[in-house]
């Protein structure tokens, strides 16, 4: 096989399959992607039959970019023929704080900001509209109509094929050794061998800082094991998609659900609530304490949706301290693209990897992504106060 290419893509789960994608529609057989598992694997942070969608955001930043996810998502579905976005509408909704705010109020001050179109709710409204909830009264809520679901399983081995078809070489069960910049290009040292890139996208997820660690480089990630369990619901019906929406909870706690969709029920989790852990001492195994805690949220807002336990599947989260993305170039090696997905990215997966593209083969991209550089406080301030956990949750 070839040993030296124009573009290598090291990980190939939701953004590198992306990155690889689309790099493929420029650069056809000029592009390598190198994953360590094989493709689809359940190790890291992109498997499982859906994730949520949504143009929502509680940050103007992350609503600039939403309406061109569904772009991206059109068009790999119209080359692929596969539907891989579902609209089911999604409903956002969240108790006061104790000082009386409330997180849905972020949500639309933000999506009035940049012109993303919503509803706000009452209580007795939203369960007229759907009547799976049972909101407090003094609960605030609103709906969006385009948020949805999208196939993770799905999407990322069409990103694969269609990379594929456009002649990427994508190889599997192969480990990266270690990183060496030649000029402008890089050497990857490999369990398969040596390849040479005249560019290099990183999509490594919780297993970045493990390669980056041969440039001297290391990045302020924390990883988590998240969870999300699937629930045998009594009335499949009143929670297929087109009755039942995607779902965001924001109180001392926040939880999350989609609809029916690849299981014989629901699907819900709480998000932030694992231990943190590297990619040596993750556990594979159900963490009993946030699932409890989901069980007790859902008997007391979506009591039909309760039923026997499918199974428990464990993520990765791996994220910045401010949880914000990272899409740039490594500073010092401009031709190495690094991106972090900050445990809330694959509704973005298409998206990222036409920016990747952009990066690798430009170095910018007309997409608004300043507020995810590496030269943000969040990453170069050792002083900057962590928004996510550092030690495992009591």
């Amino acid at each position: 096989m070839k040993r030296s290419y124009d573009f290598i893509v090291i990980g190939c789960g939701g953004l590198g399959s992306a990155a690889l994608y689309w790099l493929s529609r420029q650069a056809g057989n000029e592009v390598l992607g190198i994953e360590q598992f094989h493709l689809g694997h359940s190790n890291g942070a992109s498997q499982d039959h859906s994730r949520i969608i949504r143009l929502s955001y509680d940050d103007p930043r992350y609503c600039a970019l939403t309406p061109y996810n569904y772009i991206a998502w059109r068009e790999v579905e119209a080359e692929s023929g596969l539907q891989l976005v579902h609209r089911t509408g999604g409903v956002i909704f969240s108790q006061p704080d104790s000082s009386g705010n409330y997180m849905v109020d972020a949500y639309a001050q933000a999506m009035r900001q940049t012109g993303i179109p919503f509803e706000q709710l009452s209580p007795v409204t939203l369960s007229q509209r759907f009547p799976q909830f049972h909101l407090h009264a003094e609960d605030r809520a609103l709906y969006q109509s385009s948020d949805g679901l999208v196939d993770p399983s799905q999407a990322t081995a069409a990103h694969a094929s269609l990379a594929r078809r456009r002649g990427a070489t994508i190889i599997e069960e192969t480990a990266v050794q270690a990183l060496r910049p030649t000029g402008d290009g890089v050497e990857v040292q490999t369990s398969a061998g040596v390849f040479h890139a005249r560019r290099l996208v990183l999509a490594s997820g919780a297993w970045t800082n493990k390669i980056l660690q041969s440039l001297g480089v290391h990045l302020p990630l924390t990883v988590t094991e998240e969870q999300v369990t699937y629930f045998a619901t009594p009335d499949l019906r009143e929670f297929m998609p087109d009755r039942f929406p995607i779902w965001i909870f924001y109180g001392e706690d926040c939880f999350y659900g989609l609809p029916v969709y690849g299981e014989a029920g629901i699907k819900a989790g709480q998000d932030l609530g694992g231990d943190v852990v590297t990619v040596d001492t993750r556990k594979f195994q159900p963490n009993p304490r946030p699932l409890a805690k989901l069980q007790a949220f859902l008997a007391e807002y979506i009591p039909g949706a309760i039923g026997p336990i499918l199974y428990t599947k464990p993520c990765l989260y791996t994220m910045p301290p401010d949880r914000g993305f990272i899409l740039d170039t490594l500073p010092g090696f401009p031709q190495i693209s690094v991106a972090i997905g900050a445990g809330h990215a694959f509704k973005f997966a298409s998206l990222i990897g036409l920016i990747l593209s952009h990066l690798a083969i430009d170095g910018k991209t007309p997409y608004p992504i300043s507020a995810f550089s590496l030269d943000r406080p969040a990453i170069c301030d050792p002083a900057y106060q962590w928004l996510v956990p550092r030690s495992a949750n009591s």
